[in-house]
């Protein structure tokens, strides 16, 4: 018995052991908060724990596009913001709903003008009692439906929403004197494609009319969601390899192809995706995205 105990004891201590790794090597796995200036007014922060966030710096404050997934890395970026300017944060716009870009908003204190596309703001709402909700205090006072344009501490921002593509409720936003755009998660390129949020009414065809419409705007600099910062010919060569997706999709779904038929051409395993570790079912692939909307429209 006695024996068992230890052996109990030493079972439940290495499980433990374990478990402080695991956590550790995941806080290490965090890269760094690193902020780049882009213009004299303009910063990116990455590193962290979730979405890359923008940083404007106005007359009277400071207005971030995005935020990170924790409080603990959205604090970090403050402090990197403080090391630019002593003007605290008064404004946030939010790109999209999705946890990485505004579960950090509780680290702001009250007062916070939070701005977002309409839809967004439903969808942060709608979380509420989900396993990851958005903070409901920090829900935005200010929304529009198609396009905003507003001035903001002497900044001058344009807001665009074209279409659902990677959730309901994507924002755009563009700084006209700048020629700086803001992509949240329609723009990426830590994948070839791009994601799309079924649950939240996302459109492969919706992403390709945002893209068009970020590549008409005059501008130079496109800030990703993930990954780095793009180009218009990045943009344009995105925007062109999943357009030509779509199209050959559309084309195969008129000769009847089937799914797996349809991934076989392009490469992709038929087999079914993994849950993820939550137990949630995988989200669907840009070909499967597509797959359902042209079946839908033939």
């Amino acid at each position: 018995m006695k024996n068992l105990r230890k052996l109990a004891f030493g079972c439940a201590a290495l499980a433990a052991f374990l478990s402080s790794a695991a956590s550790a090597g995941a806080q290490q796995q965090l890269q760094p908060i690193t902020v780049t200036k882009v213009k004299d007014n303009v910063y990116w922060a990455r590193g962290g724990a979730g979405s890359n966030d923008g940083i404007i710096v106005g007359k009277t404050g400071v207005i971030v596009v995005d935020t990170k997934t924790t409080v603990d890395s959205e604090k970090g970026v403050i402090a990197e913001i403080g090391k630019i300017t002593p003007m605290t944060v008064n404004t946030a716009i939010i790109t999209h709903s999705d946890g990485d870009h505004v579960n950090g908003l509780a680290a702001f204190p009250d007062g916070l003008t939070v701005i977002s596309q309409e839809n967004c703001k439903k969808e942060m709402e709608e979380s509420a009692n989900s396993p990851n909700p958005a903070p409901q205090n920090r829900l935005p006072s200010k929304t529009y439906n198609k396009t905003d344009n507003l001035t903001i501490d002497g900044v001058s921002i344009r807001l665009y929403h074209w279409a659902p593509g990677h959730t309901s409720g994507d924002t755009v936003v563009y700084l006209p004197d700048e020629k700086i755009v803001f992509g949240g998660d329609l723009l990426v390129t830590n994948r070839p494609d791009t994601g799309i949020h079924l649950e939240k009414h996302g459109s492969a065809a919706g992403w390709i009319e945002n893209a068009k419409g970020m590549v008409a705007l005059d501008a130079d600099t496109y800030l990703t969601g993930h990954g780095d910062m793009m180009t218009k010919a990045d943009v344009q060569k995105k925007l062109d390899f999943i357009q030509d997706k779509y199209n050959k999709i559309k084309t195969m779904v008129a000769q009847r192809k089937s799914l797996d038929e349809i991934k076989t051409s392009f490469g992709e395993s038929t087999a079914p995706a993994p849950p993820n570790p939550n137990g949630t079912p995988a989200a669907a692939t840009l070909t499967e995205v597509i797959y359902g909307e042209v079946s839908k429209k033939s």
